[in-house]
């Protein structure tokens, strides 16, 4: 099996990454691994529920990007992996976890992603998705409060505490480290179409 081409997805949250990885997998094929960041997550089984309430996980340090790394280098090397999984709904890591193979392609996606150095050296193509910042909110509200099961209270105070703040120091300075910045996520199929043209160009060696 020839080399894997590493290709990251960044953006603020809400700002249509998912959708985008998404496309790309639809009309790629199942030739596609897809890894997100949002897995490693730290556990915190080991806090109290008031403890884990106010650790910031917009910050960097609340991801384990080493095990991320490492695990994206074993694909690199033809070698499968074991990629935890998050209960958002508690702050820990399950039992389980999702066997992923070496593909031809492999999308890493996640908010920080660009902001990690070691990261960015293993992507052949950097994708910074962005999207206002009110539509990115009210994007958030609606999937913390229909699939992680907070409120809307809770939503906007962390919002406003962690996730905004958060957004400006490490997230946005990051888009500066990408090589196609996709406005308006996957709504703008013009871009996703150039995407997939080039990773298929990739992929078939032109």
């Amino acid at each position: 099996m020839t080399k894997p081409v590493i290709i990251g997805v960044a953006g603020g949250t809400g700002s249509g990454k998912t959708r985008v990885v998404r496309e790309i997998v639809r009309r790629l094929g199942p030739g596609i691994a897809v890894v997100q960041h949002d897995a490693y997550y730290r556990d915190r089984s080991g806090m109290s529920p008031d403890e884990r309430a106010r650790v910031n996980y917009d910050h960097p340090d609340a991801l384990e990007t080493s095990l991320l790394v490492e695990h994206v280098g074993a694909l690199l090397a033809g070698e499968s992996v074991e990629v935890p999984v998050y209960d958002f709904s508690t702050h820990t890591r399950t039992s389980a976890v999702v066997s992923v193979g070496p593909r031809k392609v492999v999308i890493v996606e996640g908010i920080l992603i660009l902001a990690e150095p070691e990261l960015r050296e293993l992507m052949s193509i950097r994708v910074f998705v962005d999207t206002d910042a009110d539509i990115r909110l009210i994007r958030r509200l609606r999937r913390d409060m229909r699939d992680r099961g907070r409120t809307m209270q809770a939503v906007v105070e962390q919002y406003l505490e962690t996730v905004r703040p958060m957004h400006l120091e490490f997230v946005e300075p990051s888009k500066r480290h990408a090589h196609v910045i996709i406005p308006e996520g996957g709504e703008n199929l013009v871009a996703v179409d150039m995407l997939v043209a080039r990773i298929d160009a990739i992929t078939q060696g032109e």
